[in-house]
This record gives structure tokens, C-alpha cells and sequence, in this order.
């Protein structure tokens, strides 16, 4: 029976919880998630996890923060005033926004924070540092 390696493309059903148990993410009821092995596609835990599997094999990967979405950087984290929103936003904690930087490049942001005048965005993924547990099952491969 042939096992995953590098190069592959593969087709995986899989459901993405946090530590604690909550679900974040899964292919329950789609189609499964096809993904070349190697080409960088998904975070590295969740490649390297799949190394080495067979078609119909099922475990459970356990993927801490250095091979997820980083650790929390507090470097993008930051506080603006109200007032630098367009009129038409109004704040809300947990909305998720798109900021046009100086050089013309977009990045997304979250609002987490609203003291007074002062909202705070956070440009860090929102799974960042998270240990993330996926239970995966091969499809296919090839």
C-alpha cells in the first residue's frame, strides 16, 4: 500500500479543534482537501502530519504554534483612535477589517479592544499562538 510523500497531491477529510476541543475548521460535508505535498500549501505541521499516510489511514496530528500560525506577536498589535475610521464603520469588537498601508499592500485585521476613543487591532492570524489538533483521514493519493 503506497504512502504519502512529498510531491503527492492527496485528498484528506479533516477536522481542525483547538486544544481545548473547540472545532475551528472541517471538510464534514464538503468535498475533501486536496493538497500537493510539498508545495507549501498548508501550515508545515499539518503537511509533515501527512507524511507517510495511507489511503484510508486516520490519525490525530497535534501541531503546536512554531508549525501552525506563529506565536502572538504584539508587534501587530496596535491602538488607533476612532476617528481614523471611515465614516460609514462603526467599531464593533470581533470584526474583522482590511487596512491599506502606505505601500499600497492590504492587511487584515481584527478588532479586539474598545476602550473609550482607543480600538485595538490585531494583525496576527487569528489561530496564532494556538496548539492546533487536526483528526485526518487519506482519502486519496495521486
Amino acid at each position: 500500500m503506497s504512502q504519502a510523500k512529498d510531491g503527492d497531491a492527496v485528498k484528506v477529510h479533516y477536522t481542525g479543534k483547538l486544544s481545548d476541543g473547540t472545532v475551528f475548521d472541517s471538510s464534514e460535508g464538503r468535498e475533501p482537501l486536496a493538497v500537493e505535498l510539498g508545495a507549501g500549501q498548508v501550515i508545515p505541521g499539518f503537511e509533515k502530519g501527512l507524511l507517510g499516510m495511507a489511503v484510508g489511514e486516520s490519525k490525530t496530528i497535534t501541531i503546536e504554534p512554531d508549525e501552525a500560525y506563529g506565536h502572538k506577536r504584539e508587534d501587530l498589535i496596535v491602538d488607533v483612535d476612532k476617528g481614523n475610521f471611515p465614516e460609514h464603520i462603526t467599531p464593533t469588537i470581533g470584526e474583522h477589517l482590511q487596512v491599506k498601508q502606505p505601500d499600497g499592500s492590504v492587511i487584515n485585521v481584527q478588532i479586539t479592544k474598545i476602550e473609550g476613543e482607543k480600538v485595538t487591532l490585531d494583525a496576527n492570524h487569528p489561530l496564532a499562538g494556538q496548539t492546533l489538533v487536526f483528526d485526518v483521514e487519506m482519502v486519496a493519493i495521486g
